[in-house]
């Protein structure tokens, strides 16, 4: 009964973690937000609280990898199990993704980003060591949006990013938007 209360308690918690207004008003900001907790250098703590208070409560962060073999695995993480997994990689030998391209697609409360990335250790680095796609949908429940999932593919020799997805896209309404009511951003 104990560990069921406080099981719960966990998860209200979890739903109700604090972020920046700022990180949440827009598609832009609220993406933007994920990219700068990830990114920083090798010895710099990242705010894993502000990345939890992007994320709704049952988000699903999602790898794409190739085996030895070439097959296509999915690994698919909570937050928590990303921070878990990810974290300690990221913060001991420094990370810097940055979003170089995106298109957007925007329906009443979701939004679908296409996000082209670049990845360096440094952020000085010339050039990036992996590239590839972030796929993010995104919720906006009235008041704010959610990140509800992201599934990622690193481009590879079987998969080079398309020109389409590397090149500066239009800008979209949605992704214009500075208002966390969905039907504003139209």
């Amino acid at each position: 009964m104990v560990a069921t209360f406080l099981c719960a308690s966990m998860l209200l918690l979890r739903a109700e973690t604090p972020s920046e207004q700022s990180d949440t008003d827009s598609p832009n900001s609220i993406i933007s937000a994920v990219y700068d907790v990830i990114s920083g250098p090798a010895g710099q703590k990242r705010d894993w609280n502000r990345m939890q208070g992007l994320f709704s409560k049952d988000a699903r962060m999602m790898a794409i990898a190739r085996s030895t073999n070439g097959d296509s695995k999915l690994h698919v993480m909570t937050v928590d199990d990303y921070i878990k997994q990810s974290g300690p990689t990221l913060e001991s030998r420094g990370f810097f993704e940055k979003e170089v391209s995106k298109k957007t697609e925007h329906f009443g409360n979701i939004v679908h980003v296409w996000s082209t990335y670049e990845a360096r250790m440094k952020k000085e680095d010339p050039k990036p060591f992996m590239r590839g796609i972030n796929s993010f949908q995104l919720w906006n429940d009235g008041k704010r949006w959610w990140v509800t999932s992201i599934l990622w593919q690193p481009e590879d020799a079987a998969n080079p990013l398309p020109t389409k997805y590397t090149a500066c896209a239009p800008t979209t309404r949605a992704s214009i938007s500075n208002t966390s009511d969905p039907q504003k951003t139209l």
